[in-house]
């Protein structure tokens, strides 16, 4: 990896937003030693109190409870979501397309025509409120639905690369000096077959933070009084005449944390996946 595309993909703006990703990741993890509150202690007399106002630096949500705070414990609670979905989509998404991929015949038929088109035939958003409206909100709930709505993008991703890595003379070659099936395909063409998939785990963590704080606002996310984005944008919704920051401050988060890992992960397509670029 050259360090001529390091520099153009990494410009002034990128680098911002990847300082921004950093910092969030520092929030989730020092959130109980960052947060200059308590995230649930109440204190009504000081409700809706506006930002800069009796050291409350984001002000205070319709309870008196200190938003800062909360954001930083939500920010824990939404990564934490994001991140275990993605990272099960792209483990359960990269297997089926790496089977469908190398083996063709039946084995693609059961798994890109019967699994994937079976899940995308669901719309995301539809299938994600009937399973927590069975199973109950919660993290673990969220991440298996998520984990389950997102695979098909890793499987059609890791299906088309696999139909093209696995017709390169080293794996012929692999095959030929008598690899195993499971090394040739774990050790030989899923390594050269995974760059768009690390771009789209970036973008697929955005989607996932999109998802869970829709159904945190329809109270079918975390389960209150644990923060989370989207209760705080639902509770914020009702003052939004009155108290404009309650809603318009963790609403900005959620829309920065989004734009940033798409800003992020079209950093790491020009870096481990330039062709990609030119097509697109």
């Amino acid at each position: 990896m050259s360090s001529s595309r390091w520099a153009r993909a990494l410009t002034p703006f990128r680098i911002v937003v990847i300082g921004y990703v950093l910092i969030l990741v520092a929030v989730m993890i020092l959130a109980p030693v960052l947060a200059p509150a308590d995230p649930l202690a109440q204190n009504v007399t000081k409700r809706l109190t506006v930002p800069l106002t009796d050291g409350y630096i984001l002000g205070a949500d319709e309870l008196g409870r200190d938003i800062l705070s909360r954001l930083m414990y939500g920010a824990r609670v939404e990564l934490f979501i994001a991140l275990g979905a993605t990272l099960a989509s792209m483990v359960l998404g990269t297997i089926i397309g790496l089977l469908g991929g190398y083996f063709g015949g039946l084995v693609e038929t059961l798994t890109m025509r019967v699994i994937v088109d079976v899940i995308l035939a669901f719309p995301p958003i539809i299938l994600a409120l009937l399973a927590v409206t069975l199973y109950g909100p919660g993290p673990g709930t969220l991440i298996v639905v998520m984990g389950v709505l997102f695979a098909p993008t890793f499987a059609r991703i890791t299906y088309g690369q696999t139909l093209s890595v696995k017709r390169e003379e080293y794996v012929e070659a692999a095959i030929a000096f008598g690899a195993k099936t499971v090394t040739t395909m774990f050790r030989v063409v899923l390594p050269n077959a995974s760059a768009p998939t690390i771009v789209r785990f970036s973008l697929t963590v955005a989607a996932a933070i999109l998802l869970e704080s829709g159904l945190s606002y329809l109270g079918l996310g975390v389960v209150p009084p644990t923060p989370s984005w989207g209760s705080m944008v639902a509770q914020g919704s009702r003052y939004l005449s009155s108290s404009p920051h309650v809603l318009l401050v963790p609403g900005g988060v959620v829309v920065l944390t989004i734009l940033a890992f798409g800003v992020l992960g079209d950093a790491l397509r020009d870096v481990l996946d330039p062709k990609e670029k030119r097509r697109s």
